[in-house]
């Protein structure tokens, strides 16, 4: 159950990232949608993990 799952998550984000390369070429109003929240979705996990990381090295310090 877990395989699929995952198998179900990677299916989406490789659906993604062809949808962002499909999109710079000139592609539908759709795949480029699809590109977009691909991309915000991108943005929001970068931008979590900073935040974690930031977290991590400032408890890490010894302070």
């Amino acid at each position: 159950m877990m395989a699929l799952v995952l198998l179900g998550i990677v299916a989406l984000v490789a659906g993604g990232c062809a949808c962002v390369v499909w999109a710079e070429r000139g592609g539908p109003r759709w795949a480029r949608a699809v590109a977009t929240v691909t991309l915000a979705a991108g943005e929001l996990l970068r931008g979590s993990g900073k935040n974690r990381r930031g977290l991590n090295r400032s408890n890490g310090d010894g302070d």
